[in-house]
């Protein structure tokens, strides 16, 4: 049984469209906090069961019977993550679960400013001590998050950042759909996994490339990060979230997310999506 969580939102979502081309419906169960949302799985014949990383009871009951459970990542930025993610990886060893499949980042490590990322790689530490059988995928950027990190630069024909550097920009599409393939494939895939796009642009260079898909020149401006949020404030952005928002520019200057990898070109059987395909029809990642 391949127990997906977090189904709900677009990336385990798109997992399980997928792993659904692989493996009978009866194979899969979906966990969802609140299970009304996951109506359309279960119109597939996909088992929909509760569960909520901060309910460690709701756990026992959504890991049942699981050979295989793929783990997402806490999306709340305000929360512990790690101690959510503990409590997700005990109650998957406590079920038995063969494998236990973690939605990590690119980058992840334990000195790096943008905090998710030093929770990944607690969590990673998590998994190497359960005594279960882990595998990682740390995906690369999300390229959906390109767009708005780019500002409006549709509507002012600018980009401005706080700090720059090449980020392998990652469709989340081809990384539910690698997801997939993993699940799929029993183990073949152990301990950290890579899952990046085959380049990684620049802001400048994303700049460039906005410039040949929109036919005008776009801008590019590097800002003082005091000037950049003061910036992002006055737009209406909440503080918080313009500063946890910096923090991935800066993670990036230091070459964080630099790093390409063959591997989901070698799964997809086709090269990634690219960052001018991102930009050229957005709404389609």
């Amino acid at each position: 049984m391949y127990v997906i969580t977090g189904a709900t939102g677009a990336l385990n979502g798109a997992t399980v469209d997928h792993l659904l081309k692989r493996v009978p419906a009866s194979e899969i169960a979906v966990v969802a906090r609140d299970t009304a949302k996951a109506q359309r799985f279960a119109d597939l014949g996909i088992e929909v069961r509760c569960g909520d990383y901060s309910e460690p009871d709701s756990l026992a009951t959504a890991f049942a019977g699981a050979d295989q459970v793929l783990l997402v990542s806490s999306s709340d930025p305000r929360a512990d993550a790690v101690a959510l993610h503990s409590t997700a990886i005990d109650a998957a060893v406590a079920a038995g679960a063969g494998r236990i499949l973690y939605t990590s980042h690119q980058g992840a490590g334990p000195e790096s400013p943008f905090h998710p990322a030093v929770d990944h790689f607690r969590t990673e530490q998590l998994l190497a001590d359960s005594g279960t059988p882990w595998t990682s995928l740390r995906n690369g950027f999300y390229a959906h998050s390109l767009e708005w990190l780019m500002g409006p630069w549709r509507e002012s024909g600018a980009i401005a950042v706080p700090a720059d550097g090449p980020v392998s920009w990652t469709a989340r599409e081809d990384s539910a759909e690698a997801a997939a393939i993993i699940l799929a494939s029993n183990g073949a895939y152990d301990g950290l996994t890579t899952i990046t796009a085959s380049a990684a642009p620049t802001y400048e260079e994303a700049a460039a490339i906005a410039s040949v898909v929109s036919g005008r020149a776009v801008s590019y401006e590097l800002l003082d990060e005091d000037d950049w949020i003061a910036r992002q404030v006055a737009a209406g952005a909440e503080e918080f979230m313009a500063r946890f928002s910096l923090t991935m520019y800066q993670a990036a200057a230091r070459g964080d997310f630099a790093g390409t990898d063959p591997l989901l070109a070698e799964l997809l059987g086709r090269e990634p999506r690219t960052v001018r395909e991102l930009l050229e029809n957005p709404a389609a990642h």
